[in-house]
Parts: C-alpha cells; sequence; structure tokens
C-alpha cells in the first residue's frame, strides 16, 4: 500500500531540505524505547481481518519495511512513491501507462534496457515512437504533440544530454503523460514532479542505495492521482515486490545520499577538468564544465552537475585498453555506488548506435580525488 500523509506532515516535509529530508523521512514515530530505524519485517503472510480494507493480508501487497522506504523517497521526490524489485520492473510498469497503438516519445540517447523494453511494446502492441534529441526543447515538444507519453531522461545514459525539464514540463501539462527518470540526478539534484512531471522513475540500486547491494527500483506520482492506484495494481498483480531486506538496505544508504553524492559531485567536477586537457581525450560530457552543451541548462534547472561523467576516446581498441589499465576504478556495468567505475558502453551488442564505440560512462565515487585521478591519467597515458 502507498503510504499517506497528513497535511501538516507533507507541508512540514516541504519546507525541509532534501538533505534533511534524506535522514529523517520514513522513521519510525519517537517514542520512548522505540528504535531509530525501522526494523526488517520478513512476512509473506499477515493476520487477516473480516473487512479486506484494513489489512495487508499478503506479502505481494504490502510490507512495513516497503512503506518505511516509499515514504523516505517520496518526500525527497515531492509525492508518493512505490518500490519495485528493481529499476527495469518499475519501468516496464511506468511502461503500461501507454496504451496499445499509442505513441512514446523517447529519448534519442537512452538506457538501452527501457529501449528494448520499448521496441518489445513496438512489436506487442503496435505502438509507435519517436526518438528525439532530450537537449533540443523545441523537437521534444514537437514530437510530442499528440503523444500519449513522453518518456525523459535527464541526465541521460549514457551520454549525459540535460533535458529542460521546466520548459517541457510546463508545455506539456495536462497534455500527455510525462515520465522522467531521475536516476542520475537523484531528488538531492533535481525534483521532476516540481516542473511538471507525472511520474518519475529511479533505479534505486544505483545513487539511492548507493552501495552496491541491493536491487530496487521505485516511482513517485503526485499524491491523490489515478496513475499512482494503476501503477500499485500493476506491481501487485506482477507481483513486482522488493525483498525487505532490500527495502531496508537502500533506505539505509538513502540516509548518507546527500553527502555522498556532495563529495562524489566535488570529485567529478575536478576529474572532468582534467580530463579535458589530457591529448587521449577527444571530448568531455559533463554539465560542470563551462563549455559543456548541456552546461547553461543544468546551471538554470539544477541544485548541481551530479557524478556521471562520459569521456569519447579515439576508439572502441583504446577504451577496452584504459579499461584494463585502471587499478582503482572498478570495471562494472552499474553506477551510482560509493565506488568508482567504469565501463565502455558499445561492448554491449544491444547498445543504441548513436552511442560512439570510444565513449567511456565513468561513475565517479567517493575516494580521494587524487588517487582517482592518478589511476585514470596512468591509463590515460599508455594509450596515448
Amino acid at each position: 500500500m502507498a503510504p499517506e500523509h497528513s497535511d501538516d506532515d507533507r507541508h512540514r516535509r516541504h519546507s525541509m531540505h532534501p538533505d534533511t529530508l534524506a535522514v529523517t523521512a520514513g522513521r519510525p514515530p519517537r517514542v520512548v524505547d522505540a528504535p531509530f530505524n525501522p526494523p526488517v519485517v520478513f512476512a509473506s503472510t499477515y493476520v487477516g481481518s473480516a473487512d479486506p480494507r484494513s489489512t495487508v493480508g499478503y506479502g505481494r501487497y504490502g510490507n512495513p519495511t516497503w512503506t518505511a522506504l516509499e515514504s523516505a523517497i517520496g518526500a525527497l521526490e515531492g509525492g508518493q512513491a512505490l518500490a519495485f524489485a528493481s529499476g527495469m520492473a518499475a519501468a516496464y510498469a511506468a511502461l503500461e501507462l501507454l496504451p496499445r497503438g499509442g505513441t512514446i516519445v523517447l529519448p534519442t540517447n537512452c538506457y538501452l534496457g527501457v529501449s528494448s523494453a520499448v521496441d518489445e511494446r513496438v512489436e506487442a502492441d503496435g505502438v509507435t515512437v519517436r526518438r528525439v534529441a532530450v537537449a533540443d526543447t523545441t523537437a521534444v515538444l514537437a514530437a510530442a504533440e499528440d503523444a500519449d507519453l513522453v518518456w525523459l531522461e535527464s541526465p541521460t545514459n549514457p551520454t549525459i544530454d540535460i533535458a529542460d525539464l521546466p520548459a517541457i514540463g510546463a508545455a506539456l501539462a495536462e497534455r500527455t503523460t510525462l515520465v522522467v527518470d531521475n536516476t542520475f540526478a537523484t531528488p538531492v539534484l533535481q525534483r521532476p514532479l516540481e516542473h511538471g512531471a507525472d511520474v518519475v522513475l529511479h533505479s534505486a540500486t544505483k545513487f539511492i542505495g548507493g552501495h552496491s547491494d541491493a536491487l530496487l527500483g521505485a516511482l513517485v506520482c503526485r499524491p491523490g492521482g489515478s496513475r499512482l492506484e494503476t501503477l500499485l495494481s500493476n506491481r501487485s498483480r506482477r507481483g513486482a515486490v522488493p525483498g525487505p531486506m532490500e527495502a531496508y538496505l537502500v533506505l539505509r544508504g538513502l540516509r548518507t545520499l546527500a553527502v555522498r553524492l556532495e563529495r562524489a559531485q566535488r570529485n567529478a567536477q575536478t576529474l572532468a577538468e582534467h580530463l579535458a586537457g589530457h591529448r587521449a581525450v577527444r571530448r568531455v560530457r559533463y554539465p560542470g564544465l563551462p563549455d559543456d552543451p548541456a552546461h547553461e541548462v543544468a546551471a538554470r534547472t539544477m541544485d548541481g552537475y551530479g557524478s556521471m561523467i562520459a569521456i569519447e576516446l579515439a576508439d572502441a581498441a583504446t577504451a577496452d585498453a584504459v579499461v584494463e589499465a585502471v587499478r582503482l576504478w572498478a570495471h562494472a556495468t552499474s553506477l551510482g555506488g560509493v565506488e568508482s567505475s567504469l565501463e565502455r558502453r558499445r561492448r554491449w551488442p544491444s547498445e543504441l548506435p548513436v552511442v560512439p564505440e570510444g565513449l567511456l560512462r565513468l561513475s565517479v565515487g567517493i575516494e580521494h580525488v587524487e588517487d582517482l585521478w592518478s589511476d585514470l591519467e596512468r591509463a590515460l597515458d599508455k594509450v596515448s
């Protein structure tokens, strides 16, 4: 069941900074001898009632550990959250808001899992896909004309493009359903519901959990809307529910999201500046650089530039050689953990062809920045 909050509670939380909400939301009531943290509830079955509306009943319909996490994520995003078994489970649920035969607007560069899921809908349900560069607001709005669903990532995965969410959200208000994948920015840096989004998606496996130890997704809607009930019904029917231990771990990770991101973002800015001056790097994609095409929009619409960087090297062989040469950086396909990782995205056969062969996606962690740069510089020097 989705968590409910009183008007006073919503007002109090709306007035708090995200850094504070990350620490305080989703806590048990403060009574004597109560634990600070909600306990993990391992239950598949609950004691029933003659009135089925007054009981959870079964583990596919709810769990107190999920509820605590959903309360925290919802408070951060300014809405009501639902937790899912993974980011892709959440994405599939959100895509069911697209009717059969409908039209979806999708980023030209987006996460390959979502792109593949949309392709499945094309074949199974005859939907129409219009792909656009999210940074081109005019193109997005033109493509959104008579569309049933607009799906944006910002920043995009893996090319770190930025959408002007306030402008797009204002133009699309009441016209179509707008879904925004906020995984890379997190609600610490932007809150798409404030800019007209109808649904916000998180792969909470990444930055929200932050420790590379739990698989979980989340969707957030504005309170009181029908979409929340639709998504909740989808989760319950299909059983795409998180385990209680995963929910507990992600909530525990969420407590340090703001401080982790602050350190990682500072590291990313320094590394991007160093990378921009290295002879082996043909392009650095990071909105914190003043000459990056996304800089103006990110500076105007976000509360920071994030900790994801993409660099373009000469070719696939060069990029692979850098991946093999680093020692501190981990070669990994996931991201958003306390440890720094990197990956050549086109190593995946299903990766979109618009992604350059020599592109490396860097997820910057919280290690000391001098150690991170020393490791990267040594690897880059080898291929120069």
